[in-house]
């Protein structure tokens, strides 16, 4: 666990915007904002690098989750909205520059690699993007348990139509360290900086949700209704009757200490190999994220002590494609909660 020191940290925290980054200076609403941080950072480490493929995978970015690019509807999903891409993204670009500084030349991953890593987090959540011609799916989160690999075949598409295809099998297996669908024991990857690219890739979409300002406030009124929609909080069994996982935001978010002292830290140091640490080269010999980490889970237990809800009483932008909105979204969870209930009777 991170210790807070300082005056000055502590107000720093305090007055964060919600839509900024863990530093509160970049605007993780914003890619152009994302993508001057992360263009410093990559030409940094990287002069010789090839920043174009990069700018031109922000802008490809922008437009598939706004719902401008031709054959897809744009982001509906409101928890693993545009601005969690972002925040994402960010973080996988400073965690990309501490290891860097951490590990000599021959271990460096190069320019090449964290250039696919940067484009797979961006597109790491692309598999909830419906298709203009699917008409069978009302919501992008129908596809929470299978969102995952429909990213690493969007990836594939995307890689070899810009001139990447030769990364691309490595992209396809890297993206699953997002997800739940493959055991990472199945994640086949034999080069051993791929592999490290892939615990950096998972630990910077792990870590920067869960250290989001409002990361309590977005499972209760987001992560739920996406669950809901994908048949993960509550679904029917192979006998017709309905099986509840989690009746409410509410109950949800009782799930979620549980989750973040087994799932959770168990990723971070085990799994992914602890390369969270590496963040702090990026930052004097400490990590924000996992500051803003423990300060959420510190104050959810205080919250469950006693039944103490309305405490969580932020309310976050939400980004998402032009015509959607989080009303549409409550609209569609309360039909679907009915129809499950209907035919659960």
């Amino acid at each position: 666990m991170e210790d807070e020191s300082g005056e000055a940290r502590v107000v720093s925290l305090r007055l964060r915007r919600s839509d900024h980054d863990i530093t509160n200076t970049v605007q993780v609403s914003s890619w152009r904002a994302v993508s001057e941080a992360v263009h410093d950072i990559f030409v940094d480490l990287y002069p010789n690098g090839q920043w174009n493929p990069l700018r031109k995978a922000f802008r490809d970015f922008d437009d598939l989750f706004r719902g401008r690019t031709p054959g897809y509807l744009g982001c509906d999903t409101v928890y693993h909205d545009i601005q969690h891409t972002l925040d994402m993204t960010l973080a996988m670009a400073r965690l990309i520059k501490g290891h860097e500084q951490t590990h000599s030349r021959a271990e460096q991953l190069g320019a090449g690699r964290a250039m696919i890593g940067i484009i797979t987090s961006l597109l790491h959540d692309s598999g909830y993007i419906r298709h203009a011609a699917d008409e069978g799916h009302l919501h992008g989160a129908e596809f929470t348990r299978s969102h995952v690999t429909r990213s690493a075949i969007f990836l594939d598409r995307y890689l070899a139509e810009n001139g990447l295809g030769a990364a691309a099998p490595m992209a396809r297996q890297i993206v699953h360290y997002t997800g739940y669908e493959v055991d990472f024991s199945q994640i086949h990857i034999a080069n051993r900086k791929d592999r490290t690219l892939g615990h950096l890739l998972g630990t910077a979409d792990l870590m920067a949700q869960m250290a989001d300002r409002c990361y309590l406030e977005k499972c209760r009124d987001r992560l739920f209704p996406e669950f809901v929609l994908g048949g993960i909080a509550m679904y029917l069994d192979p006998q017709g009757h309905l099986v509840i996982r989690y009746r409410s935001g509410l109950d949800l978010l009782r799930n979620t200490l549980d989750f973040y002292e087994t799932q959770c830290t168990r990723r971070l140091d085990h799994d992914f190999g602890g390369v969270h640490r590496c963040m702090k080269a990026v930052f004097d010999g400490r990590n924000p994220y996992m500051v803003s980490l423990d300060k959420n889970i510190f104050y959810l237990k205080r919250v469950l002590r006693g039944e103490r809800w309305p405490l969580l009483r932020r309310h976050p932008p939400c980004i998402l494609a032009d015509g959607e909105s989080v009303e549409r979204v409550r609209c569609l969870v309360a039909d679907r909660l009915r129809q499950l209930r209907a035919q659960a009777a």
